[in-house]
C-alpha cells in the first residue's frame, strides 16, 4: 500500500499523530562543514510540509544552534500544526561542565534557550539525547515531568540509552505518576539492526514509539561506496559527509548495500528509497528520520513512501542483514527450551 506523509501514526502509547517519515533538521546550517544554507533549508522545510509532513526533528546543539534558529523562522506561521521534537544533554558550551548532561540544571537551561531560539512557547517532544551515566534517573524524570506540568513540553522521550535504563525509567514514571516516555530514538537500518535484541522489544512492551535515525547508514545504503573504499583513508575533514563512513566500512556493509541495489533495480527505484522503505514498513517503527542537504535529495527520499516491497524482497533484505540475537534470546527461541517448557502442547497467544 502506498503511503503519504499525511498517513499519520500514533507516537507510542500517546495520542500524538506524526507523519511516517520525520524531517531531520541537522542539515539546517553549514557550521559543521556540510549542510544547507538558509534558502536551501527553507526549501527543504517547505517541500516536506507542503507534502503533508508534520514531524520535525532537531536538537539544541545541531549546527551550533542554527537548526533551532532557522526552524523558529520557518515555523512561524504554522507552528500549531507541526510536531516539533528536539533534544538536550549534549554539551552546549565547551568548558562549562553544567552545560551538558541529563541533570536538572542543564535540562531547564537547555529548554529555556531552545524556546527562545525556536521562537515558540512549547516543545512537542523532548528527548534526553545521550545517556550520561551520572545523573540519577529520578532527577531526569522529575525534571521532565515538571516541564510537562508547566506546559513547556508536551511529551518526553529518550535516545542513545541502554534498554535496561529506559525500562527502569518507564517503570518509575508509571509508579510515581510522572510523564511517561513515549518515544525512543535509536540508530536503526539494514546495517545496524542490533536494536532488535532488546531496545525495540522493550519499546513495544512499554509503549514507546521507535524513531530511527541514520536509516541510510550514513549513506552506505545509497550505494555510493564500493570495495575500493574499504582501504580508503579515514575522514580527512574535507567538509563532506562522505568521509564519515570511511574507516568503519566493512565487507558486510557492502554486501547488504549490494542486495539493496539489486532490489532497487528490480523495482526501478533508487537504493536509498528501498532502504528507507524497509525501515518505514518495519512493524515496530513509527517514523524514520530522513535528512537531506537539498530539496532534490529530500524529494528523492520521499519516494520511499511509494515503494512496495514484496515478501520475497523483504526476505532477501532480512537474510543478508540478519544478526545473531545472542543470549538469552537465541536459547529461548530454540527447540530445546520449547520442548522443556511446552512439549507438544499447542498454546495460542492473542494480543
Amino acid at each position: 500500500m502506498t503511503l503519504t506523509l499525511d498517513t499519520y501514526r500514533l507516537m507510542g502509547r500517546s495520542g500524538l499523530r506524526v507523519s511516517p517519515l520525520a524531517l531531520g533538521a541537522a542539515t539546517f546550517g553549514t557550521e559543521w562543514g556540510w549542510g544547507s544554507e538558509r534558502d536551501e533549508a527553507r526549501r527543504l522545510f517547505d517541500t516536506y510540509v507542503e507534502r503533508g509532513g508534520n514531524f520535525i526533528d532537531t536538537a539544541d546543539t545541531y549546527t551550533d544552534g542554527s537548526s533551532h534558529r532557522m526552524l523558529g523562522e520557518f515555523m512561524r506561521d504554522r507552528r500549531e500544526s507541526l510536531v516539533l521534537a528536539t533534544k538536550y544533554s549534549t554539551l552546549r558550551r565547551p568548558g562549562d561542565p553544567n552545560s551538558g548532561g541529563g541533570h536538572r540544571k542543564n535540562l531547564f537551561a537547555s529548554v529555556e534557550a531552545g524556546l527562545r531560539q525556536l521562537n515558540t512557547d512549547y516543545i512537542d517532544l523532548l528527548y534526553l539525547h545521550v545517556w550520561d551515566f551520572r545523573t540519577p534517573i529520578d532527577e531526569i524524570l522529575r525534571g521532565l515531568d515538571d516541564l510537562v506540568r508547566q506546559g513547556k513540553v508536551h511529551y518526553v522521550g529518550i535516545s542513545n540509552a541502554p534498554a535496561w535504563q529506559v525500562s527502569r525509567m518507564q517503570a518509575i514514571a508509571d509508579l510515581r505518576g510522572w510523564s511517561p516516555l513515549v518515544a525512543l530514538q535509536i540508530e536503526f537500518n539494514l546495517i545496524e539492526r542490533t536494536g532488535e535484541r532488546d531496545l525495540i522489544p522493550m519499546a513495544r512492551e512499554l509503549g514507546l514509539g521507535v524513531v530511527p535515525y541514520s536509516p541510510l547508514a550514513g549513506g552506505v545504503l545509497t550505494g555510493k561506496y564500493d570495495r575500493d573504499d574499504l582501504t580508503a583513508p579515514a575522514a580527512t575533514g574535507d567538509g563532506t559527509r562522505r568521509n564519515l563512513a570511511l574507516g568503519t566500512l566493512t565487507e558486510r556493509d557492502l554486501a547488504i548495500a549490494d542486495v539493496v541495489k539489486e532490489v532497487a533495480a528490480e523495482l526501478d527505484r533508487a537504493p536509498a528509497q528501498v532502504a528507507l522503505a524497509w525501515a518505514l514498513r518495519h512493524p515496530h517503527v513509527t517514523a524514520p528520520i530522513i535528512g537531506a542537504r537539498t530539496a532534490a535529495q529530500l524529494t528523492d527520499n520521499l519516494g520511499a513512501l511509494e515503494v512496495e516491497l514484496t515478501a520475497a524482497h523483504l526476505a532477501r533484505l532480512d537474510e543478508v542483514s540478519t544478526i545473531a540475537l545472542g543470549f538469552p534470546h537465541d536459547i529461548l527461541a530454540g527447540d530445546h527450551i520449547r520442548t522443556v517448557t511446552t512439549g507438544d502442547l499447542r498454546i495460542e497467544t492473542r494480543h
